[in-house]
């Protein structure tokens, strides 16, 4: 099961005195959405957010990436329930398409707004 974010913050920052825990970035880097900041499924629902929806082939062209690979990662997603997918047929052709949940939207949302408090941190200090 995942941690909560405050046991991955107590855990990360440990061992550094509590000035430390009080910045704003090192605040802002602990609430990070790990199920998203992953280099394909933050791909994966970064396009989903500019397209309605995406089939699996789209996908995979657009993120440089091999079939097992988006598979396990769209897999993830759909189990946090960030993205739906629905499978059909196109005559006899399988077909695979996902659309970004409004869970997902909001996940989505929510780490660029901390991603944006890391960037303000960063340039300031």
């Amino acid at each position: 099961m995942a941690r909560s974010n405050a046991a991955r913050a107590g855990a990360a920052g440990s061992s550094r005195g509590a000035a430390d825990h009080a910045t704003p970035g090192r605040a802002a880097a602990a609430e990070l959405d790990r199920l998203i900041h992953e280099r394909v499924r933050l791909g994966i629902v970064s396009a989903l957010a500019a397209d309605e929806a995406l089939s699996f082939n789209e996908l995979k062209a657009l993120l440089r990436t091999t079939d097992g690979n988006l598979s396990v990662h769209a897999r993830k997603l759909e189990e946090a329930q960030y993205v739906a997918c629905r499978k059909y047929f196109d005559g006899r052709v399988p077909r695979t398409e996902y659309r970004l949940t409004a869970t997902g939207r909001r996940a989505l949302e929510r780490y660029l707004d901390h991603m944006e408090a890391l960037i303000r941190a960063a340039r300031v200090g």
